[in-house]
């Protein structure tokens, strides 16, 4: 009886601290099952399965997740690269705030990296950001393109690294944060890095660590890069002035894309062009 008692015990601790410790947020995804929260429940494709295209979409939505009974959905890539979008379509009545159920087709081309979101998003018609609203469904690719890809850093900024002991934020190098993502083998990696970076693309995961950009900037795209005598110029194109404002965000924006240019190192040091770009 004392032994019954004592095993029953150790399970009650193990429930209790187990509820203590798991994150309630994170029990809206759970590995290799579907997604269900208080807005979606998508019954196919499950987390972390593997699609390949035709991908056929199969869930339901609150009905204030349509707008004029469907909803935008897009893939994307390991880099954040947008594959494919569908538009899902209420099978019922929209008009209401209970479930209604959905289906989409999306067809994408071979990716080149061997995993990828689906996102799901609330059709927002208001246009107003306190709207917005996604779901998030990592996936598996199950044909991926055999070009060859390499790893490159893109250094994005994380505030919470660059402060000093009294709070104030640096502006400074400090605050760089690495990540990485892989590119196809080509003939210009500078060129195709820097384009990646101003892309703007962090994935939920960097987002929740601190790392944040301001990238992309409208009308703002690198045009070309050459090197002479050690120095690699970066010669850009700002329509808008979307570079300037202030020394902090121009000497944030300028540090990101200095150091993601430098890890190629065949150069002693990077200009950009033209020369009144990122100034205060």
């Amino acid at each position: 009886m004392k032994t019954l008692i004592s095993i029953f015990t150790v399970l009650v601790v193990v429930i209790l601290v187990s509820y203590f410790l798991v994150d309630k947020d994170q029990l809206k995804i759970i590995p290799n099952k579907t997604v269900e929260n208080e807005f979606i429940k998508l019954t196919s494709p499950e987390i972390n399965s593997e699609v390949k295209s035709p991908l056929e979409i199969k869930g339901e939505a609150r009905g204030n997740w349509y707008f004029e009974a469907s909803f935008p959905i897009k893939l994307l890539d390991a880099n954040g690269q947008e594959l494919a979008t569908a538009i899902a379509t209420a099978e019922g009545d929209w008009m209401t705030t209970d479930f209604v159920p959905f289906k989409a087709t999306l067809n994408f081309s071979t990716p080149q990296t061997s995993t990828g979101t689906l996102v799901l998003i609330k059709d927002n018609p208001s246009g107003l950001p306190e709207n917005d609203d996604s779901v998030q469904v990592p996936v598996k690719f199950g044909e991926v393109s055999n070009a060859k890809v390499r790893q490159v850093s893109l250094f994005y900024y994380n505030e919470n690294k660059d402060k000093d002991s009294s709070g104030n934020v640096l502006c400074s190098t400090s605050g760089l944060e690495e990540v990485t993502r892989e590119i196809p083998i080509s003939l210009t990696p500078v060129q195709d890095t820097i384009r990646l970076l101003l892309k703007g693309n962090l994935t939920q995961e960097e987002k929740s660590r601190g790392i944040s950009t301001e990238f992309p900037l409208s009308g703002f795209e690198l045009v070309s890069a050459n090197v002479s005598q050690n120095v690699l110029t970066l010669n850009f194109k700002d329509p808008n002035h979307k570079t300037s404002g202030g020394a902090c965000r121009a000497g944030i924006l300028w540090h990101q894309i200095e150091a993601t240019a430098k890890q190629f190192g065949n150069f002693d040091s990077v200009k950009f062009s033209p020369e009144d770009l990122f100034q205060p």
